[in-house]
């Protein structure tokens, strides 16, 4: 039996044996791995340490390599981080629908597990604990690939999680790691539709597209993020500039950072002359001719700039004529995620409303709040940019799907 076949073999069996796990059961095991990822600090730091190394052999960014880091601290965050899902509702079981037909059939729609869920993530190995306890609360089966940058801290915490699943009583394969990271194995993983129900990318845009169009698995994109803020003609320019900073640089690595900012020509030269003091040595502008008048533009703006995901501190800037062209411009470079309008006009909120095309559409409010926790969801999986099976931020529900249930009592059809 090949590797990856075995860990599929693997895999629908825990899945079958999670049906009859409830969460009382999966409480206590996020309980133990909480409490075992503190006790097991040390080792989790030495191995840590060991892709630390090799980073900075193969001389990885700062960025990189802190992004890779493991430390006490992140550590307890992690634990914490269990703990914050285990005090989350377990959606398996519950009960969406019921209905009695007219020869009474009686039909129930509940929420059951996706099944079997494969993850491929690039380096950050905090994925690793994040991905495998929202699996477990919500009942799935999970395989993860880890990118070989951090293959010795995966490996370590995976160990970590299947011994405390062990400990709890529920199966130890509920959690399985590919430990061969090559690529050919990496292709062969996303053909592995016979034991994944679901494959979940984690990561930048190269390695979305790559499982997108590689995968012969249903796929649930997440991550990119090439997001908008459209200042109207008809925006208080203090709350535009609040926004447009804050959509940013409050974090500009992440996936709901804006990436572009669209101005009304009419308030062009107001509002650039508040927000390039606060941006002067801090953000890269890359701006169309009409906008770098006002502002210092490395350079002009080209459509590549449109459609990049910078994730850094340097954004694309355009001038537009209306909101129509705000929402043509959106509609040809953004990636479905998160968009913004600031406008006190609530013909063209409503018109930005309807008409984009997004997970997450603001009005009046920075694109940074797109996430599990400030949704009120608790912690998340990733940020959903399409729309089957799920969109926006995906927490515990968004990883179940439904079954019907029909009982009867001798019914047969005509």
């Amino acid at each position: 039996m090949e590797y990856l076949e075995k860990l599929g073999v693997n895999a629908k069996k825990a899945e079958r044996e999670m049906c009859g796990i409830g969460a009382s059961d999966k409480n206590k095991a996020l309980k133990i791995l909480a409490e075992n990822l503190l006790a097991n600090t040390d080792s989790i730091i030495s191995e840590n340490l060991k892709d630390i190394v090799n980073a900075k052999k193969n001389n990885m960014s700062a960025a990189f390599v802190d992004r890779l880091s493991l430390t006490k601290e992140r550590v307890a965050q992690m634990a914490d981080g269990v703990l914050e899902v285990c005090s989350l509702s377990d959606p398996v079981g519950e009960v969406t629908g019921g209905w009695e037909l007219y020869n009474g059939l009686e039909v129930t729609k509940k929420r059951v597990p996706l099944g079997v869920i494969g993850i491929i993530f690039e380096s950050r190995p905090n994925v690793t604990v994040d991905a495998a306890t929202l699996c477990l609360k919500s009942g799935n089966v999970c395989i993860l690939r880890g990118g070989s940058d951090a293959i010795n801290s995966n490996a370590r915490l995976t160990a970590i999680i299947q011994d405390s699943l062990e400990k709890a009583g529920l199966p130890r394969f509920a959690v399985q790691l590919v430990e061969d990271t090559s690529r050919e194995t990496a292709a062969k993983f996303m053909g592995l539709g016979q034991y994944i129900d679901v494959l979940i990318p984690r990561g930048g845009a190269g390695l979305i597209r790559a499982v997108v169009e590689n995968s012969s698995v249903p796929v649930i994109r997440t991550g990119e993020g090439v997001c908008h803020v459209y200042i109207d003609k008809y925006a208080t320019l203090d709350m535009a500039v609040k926004i447009a900073d804050n959509a940013k640089t409050q974090r500009p690595s992440v996936c709901n950072a804006a990436e572009t900012i669209l101005v009304h020509k009419d308030i062009i030269k107001d509002f650039w002359e508040r927000l390039s003091p606060l941006w002067e040595g801090k953000v890269v502008i890359y701006a169309d001719e009409a906008t770098a008048r006002y502002v210092k533009s490395e350079r002009i703006a080209t459509d590549d700039d449109y459609a990049a995901e910078f994730n850094d501190n340097i954004i694309a800037a355009k001038a537009v004529d209306s909101v129509n062209e705000a929402v043509e411009h959106i509609a040809r470079f953004g990636t479905k995620h998160s968009e913004c309008i600031v406008t006190e006009n609530l013909k063209n909120a409503e018109f930005f409303m309807k008409v984009v095309d997004a997970a997450a559409v603001y009005v009046n409010a920075s694109t940074r709040f797109t996430d599990g926790q400030q949704f009120g969801l608790g912690a998340e999986i990733g940020i959903s940019n399409q729309k089957l099976h799920a969109r926006g931020p995906m927490g515990l529900s968004e990883l179940t799907t439904y079954k019907y249930l029909i009982r009867g009592d001798g019914q047969t059809r005509e």
